[in-house]
């Protein structure tokens, strides 16, 4: 059995459970990568990423390059001595960076790969209706998430169930599944499956404005696995026309109101505590959102303090 000697590279939250269960079952963590520093918030603050903010407590090797591929960072890394190279939401990395250590570099990846490869695999499942996912662990190769897979866990999506919610479960999933991925390893030379391409794959594409904003046109689940596949980060987005004024509000909670009217869709109507928006064969009854310059709250607190007129749209 080979003594492991890890490198722990990842930047997010997610990457810090699965750094805490990996140091938990007593494996020797020689080094951890993270993000640079970036500054923040309104003062500009430097903000530490979640991982250095972990690193630092547990007192743990840490680097933090602005390029992968300095000669510097490269013999910082190789003097470190690893024998594997344990990836998790981190970024890309070249060549020259995975294929140091003996026992090669893996990444836990947060969908049944080979469906949503990329960037934001958690929101897109939600967002496309999808009922079951999970996470798969992988040896990285010079593409995005293609490499020979190592294990794979499953897990059902709750039909209201919110990105972040999904976030924390596949972090526990995919902590106990990285544990297993490492006893194979230990044991030497882990069978691997390689992944086929088909044209069914399914993308985890960048999250950006233009695919958060909400189209009312769709119909009631589509708009429904839109917001809570956002909720709570970056969260959907649509305008809310009313006297004149345009604002750019963002949900964050809903609920799908199966009830037939002839309203117009975006046409909005609300009693004293509730409020909901006409869509194709039904309503969606918005629960919490942020209007522009205010904080989070419910519909029932924003309607204490606001009334909206009857031609009051959202597009």
């Amino acid at each position: 059995m080979e003594n492991l000697r890890i490198v722990f590279m990842g930047t997010p939250e997610f990457a810090v459970g699965i750094l805490d269960t990996i140091i938990q079952n007593n494996y020797t963590v020689v080094g951890v990568i993270t993000a640079a520093d970036k500054p923040a918030g309104r003062g500009q603050k430097l903000k530490y990423s979640a991982v250095k903010e972990y690193a630092l407590e547990h007192h743990l090797n840490l680097l933090q390059p602005t390029n992968l591929k300095d000669e510097g960072f490269l013999a910082e890394l190789k003097a470190l001595n690893a024998n594997l190279q344990i990836v998790v939401a981190f970024r890309m990395l070249p060549k020259v960076v995975w294929e140091i250590p003996a026992l090669g570099t893996f990444n836990l990846h947060a969908s049944l790969l080979p469906n949503y490869r990329g960037a934001a695999p958690i929101n897109w499942a939600i967002i496309n209706g999808e009922e079951k996912t999970g996470v798969t662990t992988f040896f990285i190769d010079d593409k995005i998430d293609t490499g020979a897979m190592i294990l794979n866990s499953e897990i059902t999506i709750d039909p209201n169930e919110s990105a972040g919610q999904l976030h924390d479960r596949l972090m526990t999933i995919g902590s106990s599944t990285v544990i297993d991925t490492l006893a194979l390893i230990e044991k030497g030379n882990p069978s691997t499956t390689i992944q086929t391409d088909s044209i069914e794959i399914k993308t985890a594409y960048k999250l950006n404005k233009e695919n958060c904003k909400i189209d009312w046109t769709k119909s009631p689940k589509e708009i429904h696995d839109h917001i809570r596949g956002l909720s709570p980060y970056p969260a959907a987005w649509g305008i809310i026309a009313d006297k004149n004024e345009e604002l750019n509000v963002k949900i964050y909670e809903s609920q799908i109101i199966n009830e037939e009217h002839k309203l117009n869709v975006g046409s909005i109507v609300c009693t004293k505590k509730e409020m909901k928006i006409a869509v194709a064969n039904g309503f969606i009854q918005i629960i919490s959102l942020q209007f522009p310059g205010k904080k989070r709250m419910t519909t029932a607190d924003l309607l204490n303090g606001i009334t909206f007129s009857e031609d009051a749209k959202a597009f």
